[in-house]
């Protein structure tokens, strides 16, 4: 399996860059290809503007999704987003790790897909959720929080992790195709023992080592809304977006 892992944390001594090795390790050990996009590492910038496009379909007005499609078919991207959609497009799996942030990702996590997931490559021309442009391809979230686990339960403080991490599972993975498999969750990683920490470690190696058998999370696929964009007659929500209760 060909796998990127898409890294957003600052600190080379984080309980996330352990997490990280842990995973490169784990992984090429099961005999998977890795490839790592460290973005502050990478200096990678965040911010789109005019500058991400070699040539204007629209030299007037920025219509940045527009100018993406425009530049990809022309071969005009700039060159750091190329790169990163030439791995994004070979990947079978792409993991997305970052500390949980404002109920978010880091902006420059952000800013990677602001760019990256580039229309007419990723999504557009009616491609969304099972017929999006990463569809084939597996993705999932691993996490860091300070939030203890009651917290993030359905009557917790911040409320139910499905919940939390519907923009990103939802809006971000399903909608571009992915196959998205249940996130990895590491709690409360700044109040914990050591011992806690390790167990982490063991546990997020102990799931790779299961990525190829674990069942992904359900998304309505496409099929299953109407003319009106919304679910058809006779066809129960069953996720959160569309109004099931969050899990347990």
């Amino acid at each position: 399996m060909k796998v990127l892992i898409v890294f957003a944390h600052q600190e080379a001594r984080s309980f996330n860059a352990a997490l990280l090795a842990r995973s490169v390790a784990e992984l090429t050990a099961l005999g998977h290809t890795v490839r790592i996009s460290d973005l502050y590492a990478m200096r990678f910038n965040p911010v789109a503007t005019a500058e991400d496009f070699g040539a204007r379909r629209f030299p007037d007005r920025l219509q940045y999704d527009r100018e993406q499609k425009y530049n990809l078919q022309h071969g005009a991207l700039s060159g750091d987003i190329a790169a990163e959609i030439e791995k994004l497009l070979w990947c079978d799996l792409l993991i997305l790790q970052f500390p949980l942030w404002w109920f978010s990702v880091p902006a420059i996590m952000k800013g990677w897909i602001d760019r990256v997931f580039v229309n007419g490559a990723i999504y557009g021309s009616g491609r969304r959720y099972d017929t999006g442009g990463l569809a084939g391809r597996r993705a999932m979230v691993v996490t860091s929080t300070a939030a203890y686990p009651g917290m993030c339960a359905p009557d917790g403080l911040v409320g139910a992790l499905d919940v939390v991490l519907w923009p990103i599972q939802n809006g971000m993975l399903a909608y571009a195709g992915c196959k998205v498999l249940p996130p990895f969750v590491s709690y409360s990683v700044n109040f914990v023992d050591e011992a806690t920490r390790h167990r982490y470690l063991n546990d997020y190696a102990e799931r790779l080592r299961r990525l190829e058998t674990t069942e992904p999370l359900f998304f309505h696929p496409l099929a299953d809304f109407g003319e009106d964009w919304r679910l058809k007659p006779g066809i129960a929500a069953q996720t959160v977006g569309q109004g099931a209760r969050a899990q347990k």
